[in-house]
């Protein structure tokens, strides 16, 4: 079963195959995806990692670890908040 991992506090250059290239080392990523901003383009500091195995390992040695020059958070995403329609 894949687990979804959050990445928080990327630095500006992090990208979706950079953040890909630290976590598989740890195990096989399924998918790996920096949240960019609608209207800039630009990277809004986080992203989504999903692995299919070596998640646990994952979180536990990158989770303070420095990428790009930041130091990262990295843990078990939650699931998304159903928002409420007005």
């Amino acid at each position: 079963m894949s687990k979804n991992i959050f990445c928080g506090s990327l630095a500006w250059a992090t990208t979706s195959e950079s953040l890909e290239r630290a976590f598989s080392q740890f195990g096989t990523v399924t998918s790996a995806k920096v949240i960019t901003d609608r209207e800039t383009g630009r990277s809004r500091g986080f992203g989504f990692v999903e692995m299919e195995d070596g998640a646990d390992e994952a979180i536990a040695a990158l989770n303070g670890s420095d990428l790009d020059g930041r130091q990262i958070v990295v843990n078990e995403a939650r699931p998304r908040e159903r928002r409420s329609s007005y």
